[in-house]
């Protein structure tokens, strides 16, 4: 693929050249990178295709998908810029392999959960489901940026009640502000902080095999 993002692809086990697959594309959280996110959908990756990015920012100890200007304010110009890299990187896989375009899953913790939710309303029924783990929507995706109908697209939101890295009230406010475009959210709070407990893993598997299985 000739995309910027340094990434790993698992295809499904057996293919059959005839037949289309679901995918899952995954977005890791600050500091993290792209051998973070796989084992939480491993469920999957025997009949999915599996892409998990990595973040273009060196960001210690692992990477970042965007700059911070102040705490819940992502750097514009460099959050566009990747929203926009991130979304010709699904359209191209799309195109070179073979995946179901009813069934795209869209999945991120933290910095990960912020561009998800973002590309939901930029990518609207591009994806068929969106994942957003401990995240939150910038105010100016939600009052700048040209959105597309979410309308009955399945949102799945998680936070921990003792989240002290984001908010759990951002939490709460992405789940209202979707609710509000007439998105099918599924809510979740966990007695956790800024992390994805098995009872999450669980909740999440059973969402995405709703979805796209």
């Amino acid at each position: 693929m000739n995309s910027p993002f340094t990434f790993i692809h698992t295809e499904p086990k057996n293919m059959d050249a005839t037949k289309q697959y679901p995918a899952i594309f995954l977005l890791h959280g600050m500091g993290s990178n792209e051998q973070d996110l796989p084992g939480l959908v491993a469920d999957f990756q025997d009949n999915c295709h599996v892409f998990s990015l990595r973040g273009p920012i060196k960001h210690a100890p692992g990477y970042a998908f965007f700059t911070i200007e102040e705490f819940g304010k992502p750097d514009r110009p460099v959050f566009d810029k990747v929203v926009h890299f991130i979304r010709e990187f699904i359209d191209e896989a799309m195109f070179i392999y073979k995946i179901d375009p009813t069934k795209v899953a869209l999945m991120g913790f933290s910095q990960g959960a912020i561009l998800a939710q973002s590309l939901a309303l930029v990518l609207g029924d591009k994806l068929t489901a969106v994942i957003a783990l401990s995240g939150y929507i910038p105010e100016f995706v939600k009052t700048e940026y040209h959105k597309m109908s979410v309308e009955h697209m399945p949102i799945f939101i998680s936070h921990g009640e003792y989240d002290y890295v984001l908010p759990h009230q951002w939490g709460v406010e992405s789940k209202e502000f979707f609710e509000s475009l007439g998105a099918d959210v599924t809510f979740k709070s966990y007695p956790d902080g800024h992390g994805v407990t098995p009872a999450n893993q669980l909740d999440l598997i059973t969402f995405l095999k709703e979805q796209i299985s």
